[in-house]
Order: C-alpha cells, then sequence, then structure tokens
C-alpha cells in the first residue's frame, strides 16, 4: 500500500485528506509544518508527498526542496493562489504537480497517478543513466 505524506497547517484540512485518500487505498501520514514533515520523512519515507505552499516556519516549496535534495520524492503543492511566479518556482524545485485549492477527488486522483509515475519514470531513467 503507497504512503502519502499530507502537509498542511489547517488540521481540517490535513484530516479530510487523510479520510480521502485512506479510503482511496493508501496509508496516509500528516504534518502541521514542512518541519515536522522532514522529520516525518526521515523516519518512514513516503512514496509521496502533498504538501501546502503557504506554512508557518517552512513553507511547502522550502520543504520539498530541503527534503527532496536527501531524498527524491514526488511532492505535490496544493495552494490557495494561482502564482504563475510559483508554479515555475515550484517546477524549478522538483515538484511533479501544482493544484489550487479547493481541490477535489477530480484533482487529486489524476495529479497523484501522474506524479508516481513520472517520478518512477525518472528514477527508471536515471538508473539507467548511471550504468
Amino acid at each position: 500500500m503507497p504512503t502519502i505524506l499530507v502537509v498542511d497547517d489547517d488540521q481540517s484540512l490535513r484530516e479530510l485528506l487523510k479520510l480521502h485518500l485512506s479510503n482511496a487505498g493508501y496509508y496516509v501520514e500528516t504534518a502541521s509544518d514542512g518541519i515536522e514533515a522532514g522529520y516525518a520523512v526521515l523516519r518512514s519515507p513516503p512514496d509521496l508527498i502533498i504538501t501546502d505552499v503557504n506554512m508557518p516556519e517552512m513553507d511547502g516549496i522550502e520543504a520539498a526542496v530541503a527534503i527532496c535534495r536527501e531524498m527524491p520524492l514526488p511532492v505535490i503543492l496544493v495552494t490557495a493562489y494561482h502564482d504563475a511566479a510559483l508554479i515555475e518556482r515550484a517546477e524549478n524545485d522538483h515538484v511533479i504537480a501544482y493544484l489550487v485549492k479547493p481541490i477535489g477527488r477530480k484533482d487529486l486522483e489524476p495529479a497523484i497517478a501522474l506524479a508516481m509515475r513520472r517520478f518512477r519514470s525518472e528514477e527508471h531513467t536515471s538508473e539507467l543513466q548511471s550504468h
């Protein structure tokens, strides 16, 4: 069962995503900010991270960059703001998908599938290039 780490400072959104993703067949861990997410990844690396952008202490992009520098993982960013500069920054920092809140099942499930598929493909390509 794939594991997803949901990172958001809004507890109700974390719980809602956890419920939805658990019902879709994923094991879900949660974290309330980027720092807590880093510790969660060190304890037990997930298959995918879904993180809010705007959080205290460390935003979602900073957390994704820090985590992926140590352990490459697919990341989906979720934010309330549609910002072209943010999308560009995110794409340059190993983020696979960018979703604008409110997000629903029709947005989230394809993004998860894409992130997992694309990450596995990039991982496989990297392995082939290193041999």
